[in-house]
Parts: C-alpha cells; sequence; structure tokens
C-alpha cells in the first residue's frame, strides 16, 4: 500500500446548514522563471555546442528585457469534499486560504 499526504489550500466553501462543501487544490509552490531563460534553454536544445556559443551573445542581448513570470510545473490536483457540518467544526472549522494536509491512500 503506498501512501501521500499532500498540502491542499481551500478555495472555496459552501455551507448549506447541515453539510460544508470544501473546494480544494494541491498547495503547489511555484518559482519565478524569466522568459529570457526559457527562450535561452529551448534554443539550447536546437543548436549544437558550437553554433550556440557563437550566437549566445547576440541572444542575451536580444532578451535582456524579457519579463519574470510564475510558472507551474505540472498540473495540480482538486478535489470537493462533504461532510457534515459537525465533523467540519471538529476539524476546527477552517476557512479559504488556509491548508489541509489530507492523506490518500489505496486500501
Amino acid at each position: 500500500m503506498m501512501s501521500e499526504v499532500t498540502q491542499y489550500q481551500i478555495l472555496q466553501l459552501i455551507d448549506n446548514g447541515q453539510t460544508v462543501q470544501l473546494s480544494l487544490a494541491e498547495d503547489v509552490q511555484t518559482e519565478p522563471v524569466s522568459q529570457k531563460q526559457l527562450m535561452l534553454d529551448a534554443i539550447n536544445k536546437k543548436l549544437d555546442p558550437e553554433l550556440r556559443d557563437q550566437i549566445a551573445p547576440f541572444m542575451e542581448a536580444i532578451l535582456q528585457a524579457q519579463p519574470t513570470i510564475a510558472i507551474k510545473s505540472y498540473a495540480q490536483t482538486s478535489i470537493t469534499i462533504t461532510m457534515p457540518k459537525r465533523k467540519y467544526q471538529r476539524m476546527g472549522s477552517p476557512s479559504v486560504g488556509q491548508k489541509l494536509e489530507i492523506n490518500i491512500k489505496k486500501i
């Protein structure tokens, strides 16, 4: 049996009196990556080392002003859970933006 504990962030909370529905998305940390670096990496994969060394200074100059953006490296897992309000309250009544740790395993 393989077990995986993952943190999920609460994106939406619906309280309809008797039950509470939580919409969760995997809490993924992203790093800022410059578009310049992404372009240079793509060019480097296509060119042989000798040609790459010759054009690298030109590419650096051309791509100098590219912005830095946050990129997610993989698709997030999302989960929707509906539970009795009493159980939700025993969990401490977490709110939108807070994180939950969920253990998923095959039994």
